[in-house]
């Protein structure tokens, strides 16, 4: 028999179900360069009171970024973690909890000026864009700037800052119609990348497997790319810490077995 081929078999077993196809993610998400670029965020196909989808993800435990379960109302093991940590009194419990903890990123369908052949795209963004978004909304002067009659184009302005580039928007002077071509702008409210879908769901026992070599750096890593991850100062991975998990009630064991304990039920 040939060992390389049942290796990779194994490898292919062991890893079903969580790998998707290879798709160009440039036609899914845009993402903002250096300089200064104008879009049109739209309403969204999939809400059209809101045109903003909050997700929460993993950064800096396995080698890619990856969608909590919980955005799809589902168990996820490292929240569960997170819970037990801050259940201790250990100040380097609730630490490590705040690395564990998912980061919130949010996405608005998108339409960039001079690029509207490409359809709507995902601006993937952080917290900071999201209220100035939020703020700029709740502005009486300015309001529903989605709006494909009457809304309003932004600027989208990156600078390189230190170490990560700075981004800030600035609303438009001019209302302005999203397009004059009324199938095109049907087009673009009925087709978009559906935000939920586009990110791979990896299932529980492969987070945890992620979340156990984070705990045990010494271990075989398990790693498998993630569907549309964008280059965030969120996912660079931080440098892995060296942890006991300790309550007030127990003795000291090794990060591995209270993790299994963790997990036992």
């Amino acid at each position: 028999m040939d060992l390389n081929a049942i290796r990779a078999k194994l490898d292919s077993l062991n890893n079903s179900g969580q790998q998707r196809e290879k798709t160009d993610y440039s036609t899914i998400f845009w993402k903002p360069e250096l300089g200064k670029q104008t879009i049109r965020i739209v309403p969204s196909a999939y809400d059209p009171t809101f045109p903003f989808k909050e997700l929460k993800f993993h950064y800096g435990i396995g080698k890619y970024p990856m969608v909590a379960l919980s955005n799809f109302g589902k168990q996820d093991p490292i929240e569960e973690f997170v819970k037990e940590l801050r259940k201790t009194n250990d100040k380097d419990n609730w630490s490590l909890s705040g690395k564990l903890n998912p980061k919130t990123r949010i996405f608005a369908p998108v339409v960039v000026r001079g690029e509207e052949e490409k359809g709507v795209r995902l601006w993937g963004f952080g917290i900071t864009i999201y209220k100035a978004l939020l703020a700029l909304a709740e502005d009486e002067d300015i309001g529903d700037f989605t709006d494909v009659i009457n809304g309003w184009d932004m600027v989208v302005e990156q600078v390189q800052g230190n170490p990560y580039p700075e981004t800030t928007v600035r609303i438009k002077p001019k209302q302005t119609p999203l397009s004059d071509n009324n199938d095109l702008v049907d087009t673009w409210i009925k087709t978009q990348p559906n935000p939920t879908e586009v990110h791979t769901e990896y299932d529980y026992d492969f987070i945890k497997k992620q979340l156990q070599s984070y705990l045990n750096p010494g271990a075989e890593e398990t790693s498998t790319p993630t569907a549309g991850s964008e280059t965030t100062p969120e996912s660079t991975s931080p440098q892995k810490t060296d942890f006991t998990l300790e309550t007030a009630t127990a003795g000291n064991q090794d990060t591995v077995s209270k993790f299994d304990d963790l997990f036992n039920e």
